[in-house]
């Protein structure tokens, strides 16, 4: 799972996104990459990587984030540090980009060096969120992130829940949509998500990565 320097994280508004982009750069971390994780979130103002900034700094995890995150202020524009991901092949990155197409647009910037580097494009998925609950949904969805980036998706994450009422049988059902996503597209999945407790009680899909998570990202009004 951590064999890509480039490692990229889109997808639709509520999917959990940054959640599962955090985590999986401490896991990065602790498989002994030296790690740095990129908030390319230039439109939402409360789903941030930055809101774990101390957690992930005290793991040895190179941060980097718009000047105005997590502040009153949201100016859409990225920090020129990005460059030096491209340019310090030492670092293995977790570019965590903004949901839908207009978030997705910011990695077309970096194209050819994205293109010219080993990446993986991950596409995370919640079922339980308006616009990606069907197979239809998610198809058009992901075609329009896909377009807008100029970057094909390379796998599929599958990250159903509902907060604190997430069970396993919630990742078994999604798991029969996103399969039916996979084939149609002929992409594969690539991680199943979630929990520790939930993700334990998931039997389905054995030869499928989990990435087991914990809670770092903060709900609006959790803010404070």
């Amino acid at each position: 799972m951590f064999e890509h320097r480039i490692n990229i994280f889109t997808g639709h508004f509520g999917s959990g996104k940054t959640e599962v982009a955090v985590n999986y750069a401490f896991q990065l971390a602790r498989s002994g990459k030296k790690t740095a994780i990129v908030d390319m979130d230039i439109v939402n103002p409360f789903f941030r990587t930055a809101d774990a900034r101390r957690e992930l700094e005290s793991a040895g995890i190179r941060v980097i984030a718009p000047m105005y995150a997590n502040t009153n202020v949201d100016v859409p524009s990225l920090p020129p540090e990005i460059n030096t991901m491209f340019e310090d092949r030492s670092y293995y990155a977790v570019l965590d980009v903004g949901g839908d197409d207009l978030g997705a647009r910011v990695l077309s910037r970096y194209n050819e060096q994205i293109l010219a580097e080993d990446h993986i494009h991950y596409f995370v998925i919640n079922t339980r969120r308006p616009m990606t609950r069907t197979v239809d949904e998610i198809e058009a969805m992901l075609v329009e992130i896909q377009a807008s980036a100029r970057l094909r998706v390379d796998r599929l994450v599958n990250n159903a829940n509902l907060l604190g009422v997430s069970t396993s049988e919630i990742i078994d059902e999604a798991s029969h949509i996103i399969n039916e996503v996979s084939k149609k597209l002929s992409i594969p999945v690539g991680i199943v998500s979630g929990m520790e407790e939930v993700l334990n009680g998931y039997k389905g899909e054995p030869g499928i990565e989990r990435l087991y998570l914990e809670k770092f990202i903060k709900l609006p009004w959790d803010q404070g």
